[in-house]
């Protein structure tokens, strides 16, 4: 079954009250939960983490920072944190490297512009570095499919035709509508983390409500 990832952010950012949030929600049936790189300290993630990992969930870590120096700070800190992914981020080389091997490491792809992040360029030219970052040994791709400046059904079945490894449509998955497309069109995982936080699933709802109304989609 495809993964929902529940994301504390909102427009790209972690949210300052990611530790009460989570432990709010952290007794419903989801796996997957994650976060950025910018929003909190270190020292907060720590404690963030430390709560994911013991209601045994699946942790991803999305790098958006653009500056190389943040961005490597940002994978260093990923190492320390211990994440189960590192997701985002286009220094793949680099990261890789850095990785060592210890973390499964799913980049963006493409031309990928401004924050909160988007995906530029021509379909064929991101189909092109799809396959580059496959061939140099990336867990899977992080497919900003949302926010795209063609068409995003079109960009996610050319995706599931173009490479073998994992990917994950992440940003601006705001509806059931979306949630089932994305299901049907084979991505191996889905983000959601504005669109929670802005009530779009249960308008008179909670958190709470939100996750329980995507999961029970989900299991329809």
């Amino acid at each position: 079954m495809v993964r929902f990832i529940f994301m504390l952010t909102h427009h790209d950012v972690t949210v300052p009250n990611a530790v009460d949030v989570f432990k709010k929600v952290r007794d419903l049936e989801f796996d997957c939960v994650g976060f950025k790189d910018v929003g909190l300290r270190l020292k907060e993630l720590r404690i963030l983490v430390h709560l994911m990992k013991e209601a045994g969930k699946t942790i991803f870590f999305e790098i958006v920072s653009g500056n190389n120096m943040e961005y490597m700070q940002s994978v260093k800190n990923a190492v320390t944190l211990d994440v189960d992914y590192l997701i985002g981020g286009t220094y793949v080389q680099q990261t890789l490297q850095a990785l060592e091997d210890r973390i499964d490491f799913m980049p963006y792809i493409g031309r990928v512009e401004g924050h909160p992040c988007m995906l530029k360029g021509e379909l064929n030219d991101i189909m092109s570095d799809a396959k580059r970052v496959e061939k140099m040994g990336v867990a899977g791709i992080n497919l900003l499919a949302y926010r795209y400046n063609g068409d995003p059904e079109q960009l996610m079945n050319s995706m599931r035709n173009t490479v073998d490894i994992p990917v994950i449509a992440a940003g601006d998955i705001n509806s059931f509508k979306r949630i089932r497309k994305v299901t049907k069109l084979g991505m191996w995982g889905f983000t959601i983390g504005t669109a929670i936080f802005e009530n779009r699933f249960m308008p008179k709802g909670n958190i709470k409500d939100q996750i329980t109304a995507i999961l029970t989609t989900l299991r329809c």
